[in-house]
């Protein structure tokens, strides 16, 4: 990697640079030889984003994941880089890749002070467009290594600071994961910052590199393979990571994105190493795709494949999606594989009365599913629910939950058992332990659902009592499905009108994360039918949440802001001048919020 040479780095500080940045914020254009081009890029940026200079207001993310791939292969790299510089005044800094600060480590205490009082802290984001120029959102933004020091830093209450950040590069797909920064006070800076933060990312990125298996190489170069023999729709997909090519996520929809992943993936499992299939698929837009899938690798735990994708195939035969097929289950809804086969694998362990723990997001549906099993097997059998969150307030709940257990029941469910404290963990194992010793005879099927969650021991107790785990997928893995929950809820909660959604809404909706999963949907609807009652379902009868895929959760004061600039949006039919004008913003204001909370523009 190319160094940046002592002589590049040549501060103007003192009086000259912090005179020459109060004339540009006082709107005054600085001479280009009193600021080097890449910080006065930088203030423009922040500048047009109207980040404010007089004041540090960032974001908090209450419950960030700090145990990242990224993370754990960077720990040991840091941990030795802070041995070498113990009590020097430095601290060395790593970022996710919007700028959010995972971990910080700092050799002096006045120094670790004074970045907690500037909120330079894991939680809080450093990107340019919260904190204006900076050595970690600055360097994000550039895609390469950069220092800034003292006055060059957009907010004033930096100006004692000298940072330099670097990108860290995937080493297997190239994208920028991360940034690490070392930041000192500005008396202390010299050219050398840099080139310890660079070697520092290139160590980060080897680590990496080392912590990545044999099997994700040899798919990563199968991959790249295919991208240099075309430019059309690439993906590979490994166990637990997916690549996706630039052509593919700008030509295709997030729906059919999830389709043609879920169809490779099924592939795969019964694809040969070496071997190539072609498969043509239906997507949820109504095109027609032809995949040529290649399985990579040997062992049939790691199966790798890689797809090249054309759309608009002629079909030799209408496509065939999976029907509605005897695993439907009473009440629910929904054809893709993963959730297909989530319903297959609790109906297997309620035929062979296997007791079983389902695990999920909140609002997956984990109980209608095993509701819905039920029903269909052996309706005649008495169900007992039980709900954790109410021990707490009911003195007679865990009696209760005994008698259902030993007499009152044939199923009985307990729902969020990953909530109860050890006491109760432990009179609750007890008492499962006895009803399966009592009632061996097969009379009763017992199952828990739970998040996914690491189990401490007082719930491992109690999960060993369930031998069968199911895990039901999230919404956005099956996104294929929301057309059918969205006709199902539709005619539930419409009271026998017709109501129906449009593409534009479908579109819109199928961009949605989905935190909620199916629950949200359906709350989501219930909103909507109170004010749309027949007819077709337009983006503008959408709440304003849909427009928005901001990556962190917003305050309520964020969201009625974000609420706000949607209805703005929708009463000026997305032009986003007028928007501004009628909520008394400018211009910059509006789009940088834009961009903020991630508001998709929608069209009726």
């Amino acid at each position: 990697m190319a160094r940046m040479p002592s002589s590049d780095f040549v501060p103007v500080d003192g009086r000259d640079l912090a005179a020459t940045r109060v004339r540009f914020l006082s709107s005054d254009q600085p001479e280009p030889s009193q600021v080097r081009a890449a910080i006065l890029a930088s203030w423009r940026r922040s500048r047009e984003l109207q980040v404010a200079a007089d004041k540090i207001e960032l974001p908090y993310l209450h419950d960030p994941n700090f145990d990242t791939p990224l993370a754990r292969s960077a720990e040991p790299v840091l941990r030795r880089l802070r041995e070498r510089l113990d009590g020097q005044p430095i601290s060395i800094i790593l970022t996710d890749h919007s700028g959010l600060v995972l971990s910080r480590r700092t050799g002096i205490v006045e120094l670790d002070r004074h970045l907690d009082r500037v909120l330079l802290a894991p939680g809080f984001s450093y990107a340019e467009q919260f904190v204006g120029t900076n050595g970690i959102g600055t360097a994000l933004e550039a895609g390469t290594g950069t220092q800034v020091f003292g006055h060059e830093h957009y907010a004033e209450h930096l100006d004692n600071l000298a940072c330099a950040g670097v990108p860290i590069r995937d080493p297997i797909s190239g994208r920028t994961v991360g940034a690490v920064d070392l930041t000192c006070w500005r008396r202390d800076a010299d050219s050398l910052l840099l080139v310890l933060a660079e070697t520092t990312a290139d160590q980060i990125r080897e680590a990496m590199l080392n912590d990545t298996g044999v099997q994700e190489l040899e798919v990563f170069r199968a991959y790249r393979r295919a991208c240099r023999r075309t430019t059309g729709i690439v993906f590979a997909m490994t166990g637990d990571s997916v690549m996706v090519n630039d052509f593919a996520r700008s030509v295709l929809e997030p729906a059919d994105q999830a389709a043609l992943l879920t169809q490779a993936a099924e592939v795969a499992e019964t694809l040969e190493e070496g071997r190539r299939r072609s498969v043509v698929v239906g997507l949820p837009s109504g095109t027609a795709a032809r995949m040529y899938c290649q399985r990579v690798g040997s062992d049939p735990r790691t199966t790798g494949i890689v797809v090249h994708v054309k759309l608009g195939v002629a079909e030799p035969r209408p496509v065939q999606r999976p029907q509605p097929s005897r695993m439907l289950l009473p009440g629910l809804v929904g054809d893709a594989p993963l959730w297909q086969r989530a319903c297959q694998q609790v109906e297997a362990a309620f035929n062979a009365n296997e007791w079983l723990a389902v695990a999920g997001e909140p609002g997956v549906g984990k109980l209608a599913l095993l509701r819905a099993v039920q029903l269909r097997r052996n309706p005649a059998r008495r169900f007992a629910e039980f709900d954790a969150a109410d021990a707490e307030s009911d003195p007679g709940w865990l009696d209760s939950v005994r008698q259902a257990l030993l007499a009152d029941a044939d199923t009985v469910v307990l729902r969020h058992a990953d909530r109860l404290d050890r006491r109760r963990l432990r009179a609750l194992t007890a008492a499962f332990d006895d009803a399966a010793v009592r009632r061996a005879d097969g009379s009763l099927w017992a199952a828990v659902t739970l998040r996914h969650t690491a189990p401490g021991p007082e719930l491992d107790h109690l999960l060993r009592l369930f031998p069968v785990t199911v895990d039901v997928p999230p919404l956005r893995l099956h996104l294929d499905d929301l057309p059918a929950l969205m006709s199902f809820f539709l005619g539930k909660l419409a009271n026998g009108t017709q109501i129906s959604c449009s593409p534009e809404a479908m579109r819109l909706l199928m961009r949605s994360p989905w935190p909620g999963n199916v629950e949200q949907v359906h709350e989501l609807l219930h909103q909507v039918v109170r004010h749309r009652r027949v007819g077709s379902i337009q983006p503008r009868d959408l709440p304003p949440e849909t427009r928005s895929m901001s990556r962190r959760t917003l305050s309520p004061l964020e969201s009625m802001e974000r609420d706000a600039i949607v209805r703005a949006l929708n009463d000026s039919s997305g032009n986003k001048l007028a928007a501004a004008r009628s909520l008394g913003m400018s211009r910059a204001t509006i789009y940088r919020k834009i961009h903020e909370y991630g508001i998709v523009p929608g069209t009726d």
